[in-house]
């Protein structure tokens, strides 16, 4: 009778009961009934009774146990759904318009009155046209390509030895890196007017007249003197300083008594009297001053005269020679600089709508004559595409063409008269 009570029970338990828990009981049951089913001759029934009463209460408690529902805890919040976090691209980086460099308005001229990049001077040489009283040594670097001229002091004069015969208006450019160590000033470009030649004058105010252009970390100064004046004529801003370890290219252009000063996408200086009248120029001296300076390395330093008369070049005589279009080394893309110039000739050819030209690209001799014929025809292109997308030509009124180094104006044999042969030509057809 107690094995069909058990067999029942267990029948009842396994439909009542999840298959986890009853597979558990089972077990349990079994252990313990083995215990008794055979207890041998030592045991009493009223033990194996005992034991049976408690199994019977056990297995009670635990199917009363797993019937009743235990309180269960409240369900959590489902948890809002959070948006997927959104991806953020880069802006692409694009050549910026000409028309974001509409402060340049300075206009190179025909003549490239000097020029010098330091291509035929030795790494550790001191530099061939050039002479101090403190050291200096030419060097390259790593954030710039060709050779730099090192002004490897605190103090001291480094002078151009050529006297240059300066026209009322000029333009003078050249790229500085400025040290990081040091004091304030990376440089400063004395212009001066002798009339006894010295090779060397170290005094504070060299010449008859001059002008000092201070070229600082934080600010630009400019100061003006004449033999017989009292004072100097001053200049100052903190428009786009040079930045220190980087490649800065300054422009500076003197017109009469005006003198004007760009870097980055700015006009940062531009003082109308900021010269004596009658002064004149002739010396070049790039000077550091004692405890404020940091020392430089200068490279690519030219000398044009300016603002040539596009209208009756093109127009009258029917060909503009331009060097105040400007590209980097082996490249085809139109720099920023050239916007002045670029829209002197829009001028002319918007005021001149019955007005055709070709378009003309020429190169030194450095490099092979293959690459140096694709190189003008590409830039040539280029420059009319700045045309017509900056200003609104119609290309069909322009051709284009290059003759690479086949029709040099000077020989190749300087950094000068290599300058003389990079240029682009407008010829009027």
């Amino acid at each position: 009778m107690r094995g069909c009570y058990l067999v029942f029970k267990i029948q009842v338990m396994k439909k009542l009961l999840p298959a986890g828990l009853f597979a558990f009981l089972l077990f349990a049951t079994g252990t313990i009934c083995s215990q008794i089913i055979n207890p041998g001759k030592v045991l009493e029934r009223k033990v194996t009774q005992k034991v049976n009463r408690a199994i019977d209460r056990k297995a009670g408690e635990v199917v009363d146990s797993a019937l009743t529902p235990s309180p269960s805890k409240p369900a959590p919040p489902p948890k809002a759904e959070q948006p997927a976090p959104a991806t953020v691209q880069p802006a692409p980086t694009a050549q910026p318009s000409l028309q974001a460099y509409s402060r340049f308005d300075f206009v190179p001229g025909e003549k490239v009155l000097f020029f010098d990049d330091f291509s035929q001077d030795a790494v550790g040489d001191f530099p061939a046209l050039w002479t101090a009283n403190a050291p200096g040594e030419i060097n390259t670097l790593s954030i710039a390509p060709g050779k730099w001229f090192n002004l490897n002091n605190s103090e001291g004069n480094y002078f151009l030895q050529k006297r240059i015969t300066f026209p009322k208006n000029f333009i003078i450019e050249f790229d500085i890196v400025p040290k990081k160590t040091g004091g304030r000033i990376a440089a400063g470009l004395l212009l001066y007017g002798e009339s006894k030649a010295t090779e060397m004058d170290n005094n504070p105010h060299p010449g008859n007249c001059g002008l000092m252009i201070s070229i600082e970390k934080g600010n630009w100064n400019t100061w003006a003197y004449k033999t017989g004046e009292s004072g100097n004529m001053t200049g100052s801003s903190t428009v786009d300083p040079v930045e220190q370890e980087k490649v800065n290219h300054v422009i500076i252009w003197v017109q009469n008594r005006r003198v004007r000063i760009y870097h980055k996408q700015a006009k940062v200086m531009d003082i109308p009297t900021n010269l004596y009248d009658g002064t004149t120029f002739n010396r070049v001296c790039f000077r550091l001053s004692r405890g404020a300076s940091c020392g430089s390395y200068i490279s690519n330093f030219r000398i044009t005269d300016a603002a040539p008369d596009t209208r009756s070049k093109l127009i009258t005589e029917g060909k503009l020679v331009s060097y105040g279009i400007y590209f980097d080394v082996n490249k085809d893309v139109v720099k920023p600089e050239s916007y002045g110039t670029l829209k002197s000739i829009a001028d002319v050819l918007i005021e001149n709508p019955e007005v055709r030209i070709q378009i003309i690209g020429h190169t030194d001799s450095d490099g092979s004559d293959a690459a140096n014929l694709d190189l003008s025809r590409r830039r040539a292109a280029a420059v009319k595409n700045e045309f017509s997308q900056t200003f609104g030509i119609d290309a069909a009124r322009m051709q284009t063409d290059g003759k690479g180094e086949s029709q040099p104006v000077a020989g190749n044999d300087s950094p000068s008269n290599k300058a003389l042969n990079r240029r682009v030509e407008f010829i009027k057809l």
